[in-house]
């Protein structure tokens, strides 16, 4: 058999992975938050957003327990669910694991890294964008686990951030390195070229003030191109039809007798100042380029030449690009018709203010970092992102009402600033400050005196709420004699729902029928109980739930032959679950060796992957 080769990137362990156990998520009422009754009704917190008001949303979840197994939790209600994830996992700088060498330190973050990704994917919808922020440590390694599970074919770029200024920025080992003061975000689509998948990204653009933009290039001898106007186009005196490459229609009218000058000879002629001049005349200001395009070359085909007085109008609607599908007009001039580029067009006049507008690139910096540890009211000192960075995200990736995720909320960043632009949100935190910090945060969001990051720019002023929610204890737990039974601190509800998960039901008791715990589909159910079922009582179950539908019961013990009853399925418990995951363990955390030497309960192995080397290869099959 032949063999082929894949490239990918091999460390020590790479081959284990934890069986997860799907917990439930119990609600802790007493750390739960939502804007009083009162608030809701003169805010009307549930009514559509508007343009200049957020809208507020109460179902908001923030959960306490380790990443991964919270992760797991959601994956059955919410796979598919999620628009945008934000993460910026532990940056594994040396000091994380400093009982173990830097070999198996390193391969510790990558498994872990690994099993959280593998999750996150299946969270996103088709068209979800992760952004995954990172300092130089782990950055190129993680790059390449997105690639292995999102493919390299939905990675959409990679962003630097400036995060430190410069008097602030670390080293470690300055005698030797550059200071630290830029950090990067990977950004992956779940699905980018697919018909359900990424489309683009929402119009973003950074602004200068265009007066500082025009000194700063004209001191540094450079050339600004803005200087032409266009006072009047004349009178039209021809009108074409031409066609593009595809036989598309392109309507040009031709104007002759146009009114044009520049800035300065009207600085000269109205003794108005440079500002006022652009100011005044912002919409007729523009540059002109002879670049070549199909549209241009038929016109110049069609028309040869122009006056010195004539324009051309070319309106057509594109096939493809930024103005798809829309009817757009350019203007040609000069004899060698050349195409008018409006200053109007990557600028923006705000009252007597000009800004020159450019497209977001993949450089970001200008965010507030003094006094950053203060932002949002809570004491975070290392870690904290700005709520301006996370703004940028949001608007980047996603529309009002869409699902955030951040499953390292630390001091809660992404909650504050996904609430205060009207998005829902899960945020997920293991350590003691998910209620110290996080919660304290949110309830100053909900009600209104958050005065600090974003609040100003999206006009937030309050409302909306979130759910407390930790992880379950493990549904199973050894006994003295070492068997695995039903954890004591289990109540029915709480079994009936764990096995839900389990056996792949959603969870959705019914008030008329006792044996209805859940249903697989309209016709399938699952019955839940700790007890023991006799035949009488299995023929009474079976007779209820009739000839036309199904249900799979996990019970204690039942006395029946497996074709006693053809609609129901009869399963033990514990038994039946006893080898699905890795029972009662509650750490998969960053600071854990879960690797191990020997092979235990609970784990996957991928083969026989022995790999020690980062960066080999291995074959498979072709």
């Amino acid at each position: 058999m032949k063999s082929k080769q894949k490239l990918e990137l091999t460390w020590i362990g790479k081959h284990k992975r934890p069986r997860l156990e799907p917990r439930i998520l119990l609600e802790d009422k007493s750390l739960s938050y939502h804007a009083g009754p009162e608030a809701e009704l003169a805010d009307d917190l549930f009514l559509d957003q508007t343009p200049d008001r957020p809208q507020a949303y109460h179902d908001n979840i923030l959960i306490q327990g380790d990443n991964l197994l919270a992760l797991k939790a959601l994956e059955q209600k919410y796979a598919g669910e999620v628009k945008c994830i934000y993460i910026d996992p532990p940056y594994n700088t040396g000091q994380m694991f400093i009982n173990y060498d830097d070999g198996v330190e390193h391969s510790e973050w990558l498994s872990r890294f690994r099993d959280r990704v593998e999750i996150l994917w299946h969270l996103l919808r088709d068209d979800g964008v992760v952004f995954c922020q990172l300092n130089d440590d782990e950055c190129a390694y993680a790059k390449i686990v997105f690639d292995e599970i999102f493919g390299r074919k939905n990675f959409i770029n990679q962003v630097s951030v400036k995060m430190k200024l410069a008097a602030g920025a670390s080293g470690g080992g300055e005698d030797k390195k550059l200071k630290k003061n830029i950090e990067y975000i990977l950004v992956y689509a779940k699905n980018y070229s697919g018909d359900t998948g990424f489309k683009k990204f929402n119009d973003l653009f950074e602004e200068e003030d265009l007066f500082d933009l025009i000194d700063s290039m004209e001191s540094s001898g450079k050339s600004w191109k803005y200087t032409s106007v266009i006072v009047d186009r004349g009178q039209q005196v021809d009108e074409r039809v031409i066609y593009d490459g595809s036989g598309e229609e392109i309507n040009v009218r031709k104007f002759k007798g146009i009114k044009r000058t520049t800035v300065n000879e009207l600085v000269k002629s109205t003794g108005l100042t440079r500002e006022d001049v652009y100011v005044e005349n912002f919409e007729g200001i523009f540059s002109d380029t002879n670049a070549q395009t199909s549209i241009r070359t038929r016109i110049i085909d069609e028309f040869v030449k122009l006056e010195k007085d004539e324009l051309l109008v070319a309106s057509y609607v594109p096939r493809s690009g930024r103005d798809k599908g829309a009817m757009v007009e350019h203007l040609y001039i000069s004899p060698t018709i050349r195409r008018v580029i409006w200053l109007k067009d990557s600028s923006e006049k705000r009252g007597r203010f000009l800004f020159k507008k450019e497209k977001l690139g993949t450089y970001w910096d200008g965010f507030p970092l003094n006094n950053l540890t203060k932002e949002g009211g809570v004491q975070f000192p290392n870690g904290k992102k700005p709520e301006a960075l996370l703004k940028r995200v949001l608007e980047l990736a996603t529309q009002p009402g869409d699902l955030v995720l951040d499953s390292f909320a630390g001091s809660g960043t992404t909650a504050a600033v996904a609430h205060k632009m009207g998005r829902r949100w899960i945020a997920v935190e293991l350590g003691e400050h998910c209620h110290t910090h996080i919660v304290p945060r949110l309830k100053k969001v909900i009600d209104g005196e958050d005065q600090g990051g974003i609040t100003k720019a999206v006009n937030w002023q309050g409302g909306g709420g979130f759910r407390y929610l930790r992880l379950a204890p493990s549904m199973l737990k050894k006994d003295n004699w070492g068997n695995w039974v039903i954890n004591k601190q289990y109540n029915p509800e709480m079994l009936a729902e764990a096995m839900c998960k389990h056996m792949g039901f959603t969870y959705a008791p019914s008030r008329e029928h006792f044996w209805k715990h859940g249903h697989s589909t309209e016709t399938d159910f699952i019955y839940v109980t700790t007890g023991s079922l006799s035949h009488d009582q299995l023929r009474k179950i079976s007779d209820e739930v009739g000839p036309d539908r199904t249900l799979l019961i996990c019970c204690k013990a039942f006395m029946a032959e497996g074709d006693d009853f053809p609609n129901l399925t009869l399963k033990k418990i514990p038994q039946a679950v006893l080898k699905k995951c890795q029972w009662d363990h509650d750490d998969y955390s960053f600071t854990l060796n879960v690797l191990g030497d020997d092979e235990e309960e609970g784990w996957d192995y991928d083969g026989d992957d022995e790999s020690l080397a980062t960066g080999t290869t291995e074959e498979e099959p072709a």
